[in-house]
Order: structure tokens, then C-alpha cells, then sequence
């Protein structure tokens, strides 16, 4: 799709899946065949929160993701380490300097192999302008395999801008959608037992609007903090809202 398409398209995106189908196929045409997005709201200064909390989006292969991430060694990743202090795009080149400068660190040096070792080779990475001091969101860009830095510096150079421009609108569309961590989904009952307490009723009131026993109402929110892997129902309606899982259109 040509730019106005494309944002034309990104605008009027109804979930999560056919944002991310329209946005890898997009990304592919200017040779970054394999991406990550990344986002989290529970940023702090010594964590980026619970792993199981964080939006991940990726086409990258499954063994990939899973060292990647399940084996948390994002968390050493040098354009992350990038991505947290800087708002923009970065090329990989920014590692190719560190190495040759020596200023890699043995993790660091971990990552950059495991890597290689899955022809991620080249790329840029985008970090999103943060909502909060809580949160932050990257995309990382990896190129084509038989494409090395030089080449994708060149296509940067004249299409830079419009990528750039694509993956922040991508990210502001995708903090409007519905997101359902591993493990985190809620039931019909549980959401709509925390849209009420969110409207400031009492449990009494809930069980009266939703003609249930007060203790079937406290069932669910009890499960719905255990969904949420949550102590309590305010933080339940909180994690809720983050990630707009509280007032869901229906197909």
C-alpha cells in the first residue's frame, strides 16, 4: 500500500490481528521481513514489569521469540537499551560501533550472537514517544536475510520518514485496541462485574444489575483478579482498562 493507504487502512483497523497482518506485509516491502513490538505501562526504573503483561506482536519464527523473549534476553539487548533513553529510529549500525569500540558488555555480547545465530543481522529499531512515565513501546525492524546494514542504511535514507511515520501511527492504533496477555483473558461475567464496580457500585448493587447472589458476584471478582494476576479489584479495573479489555464491542 501506498502511504495515505496504508494510514487510511491503519485508521479504520477494527483488531489487533489485521493491524498487524496489514503492518508486516507493509514493513516487508521495504525488505524487514521479521518484527517485534513490544509495549509495556508498568515501566519502572529498575523493571519493565511483568513479562506476561507486556503487548508483544512478532512474525519472527517461534524458536526465535522464545529465546528471545521466554529466556529474557531482551533484557540486554543493546537497541533496547537504546529504545528505553532515546524516542525515534536507530540502524544496527550503533551496534556494529560498540563492538569495534569494545563498549559491548558479555551480555550484551550474548544477545548480539544469539542473534546472529538467527540471522537477525540488520535492522533499525523505533522507539514510540511515551503516554506515561509508566510506559514505553519499540519496534524492532529486522531486515531480509541476504540484505547486510550498508543496504538497509541506504533504503533508510529515502524512506526513512515514511517507515517512521507508519510504525508510530501503527503504535498509536494499537494502544486503542483490545489486548489479551497469555493467561490474562477475562470471562463475559468477570468484565462486566468489573465495568460496574469501575461505575462506583457496591456489591449489593452489582448483584441486584446483574441479578446474580452478592457471593457469585464476589466469585467473580475474586477470579477476575486471578486472571489478572492482581490483589485487588481496583488494580483488576485498572489492568483492565490499560489494556481497553473493559468495554469490548461485540462482533
Amino acid at each position: 500500500m501506498k502511504l495515505k493507504e496504508y494510514l487510511r487502512f491503519v485508521s479504520y483497523a477494527r483488531t489487533l490481528e489485521e493491524l498487524w497482518d496489514a503492518h508486516c506485509r507493509q514493513m516487508a516491502i521495504y525488505g524487514f521481513d521479521r518484527l517485534i513490538y513490544g509495549y509495556t505501562q508498568y515501566l519502572t526504573a529498575t523493571s519493565l514489569g511483568d513479562p506476561e503483561d507486556f503487548v508483544i506482536l512478532s512474525n519472527h519464527r517461534r524458536e526465535y521469540v522464545d529465546g528471545f523473549l521466554g529466556d529474557s534476553r531482551y533484557s540486554n539487548a543493546p537497541m533496547l537499551q537504546w529504545a528505553l533513553n532515546n524516542d525515534g529510529a536507530a540502524s544496527w549500525g550503533l551496534i556494529q560501533d560498540l563492538a569495534s569500540n569494545g563498549e559491548l558488555t558479555p551480555e550484551q555480547q550474548k544477545v548480539v550472537d544469539f542473534n546472529k545465530s538467527h540471522n537477525v543481522l540488520a535492522g533499525y529499531t523505533v522507539s514510540f514517544n511515551s503516554v506515561s512515565v509508566r510506559s514505553k513501546g519499540a519496534i524492532s525492524l529486522s531486515a531480509e536475510e541476504n540484505r547486510n546494514q550498508d543496504e538497509i542504511d541506504d533504503m533508510w535514507e529515502e524512506h526513512g520518514e515514511d517507515i517512521l511515520l507508519m510504525n508510530n501511527i501503527a503504535h498509536l492504533k494499537i494502544l486503542t485496541l483490545p489486548y489479551t496477555p497469555p493467561n490474562r483473558s477475562l470471562t463475559k461475567r468477570q468484565r462486566e462485574a468489573l465495568q460496574w464496580v469501575g461505575d462506583g457500585k457496591t456489591t449489593q448493587d452489582i448483584a441486584l444489575l446483574m441479578g446474580l447472589t452478592a457471593a457469585t458476584v464476589e466469585k467473580h471478582l475474586r477470579l477476575a483478579r486471578e486472571s489478572l494476576s492482581v490483589e485487588t479489584t481496583a488494580q483488576a479495573v485498572l489492568k483492565a482498562a490499560l489494556h481497553n479489555q473493559m468495554y469490548v464491542m461485540e462482533a
